[in-house]
């Protein structure tokens, strides 16, 4: 990573990408501290490029989607009474986000474009593992259901190898003297 960068951990980064309609995305706010501009300057530089930036690179929240966000990120939710969001936030893909280094030119925003991009990436990776871990759980699940019965008696019989059951009526053998 390059010098400067590393004051950015890539989990804070992580904790800035949500899943809306399906896909990860950061929000336009987020992206401008990231690269260290404002957020107007951001939407400036995209609504100048929109050729740059098809709706799977980028698209506009609406109101649920906002309220859904709001709740989920403590910052927002201490709004003061009748203080509203102005315009709706625009929401960038991985790809979206690697156009914004084009069009905002700036060596921060190149550098933060390549953080960005590897913590979708690493998230990616991340993902791909839980799909394997769930994968042999549920086959797991499979060879426990179909023998899971013949499991159970095998525990049960060494059970009562270790510890047999005793029987109270039985005489106990021995020599026993009379007294």
């Amino acid at each position: 990573m390059k010098k400067g960068l590393d004051l950015i951990p890539i989990e804070i980064i992580e904790n800035k990408i949500y899943l809306i309609r399906g896909v990860k995305v950061m929000l336009d706010k987020d992206l401008a501290k990231l690269y260290q501009v404002e957020t107007r300057i951001l939407n400036q530089a995209v609504k100048r490029n929109l050729d740059r930036f098809p709706s799977d690179f980028m698209f506009q929240l609406n109101n649920k989607e906002i309220n859904a966000i709001l709740h989920s990120r403590s910052q927002f939710v201490t709004l003061k009474r009748g203080q509203n969001i102005k315009y709706l936030p625009y929401v960038f893909t991985e790809q979206g986000v690697a156009m914004l280094s084009a069009v905002l030119k700036s060596k921060r925003a190149v550098d933060m474009s390549i953080a960005i991009v590897r913590a979708f990436i690493r998230l990616r990776e991340m993902l791909a593992t839980h799909k394997k871990l769930l994968a042999e759980f549920e086959k797991f699940k499979k060879i426990q259901k179909s023998h899971g019965q013949h499991i159970i008696n095998i525990l049960n019989v060494i059970s009562q190898l270790i510890n047999p059951p005793v029987n109270k009526n039985k005489e106990p053998i021995g020599f026993r003297p009379k007294d």
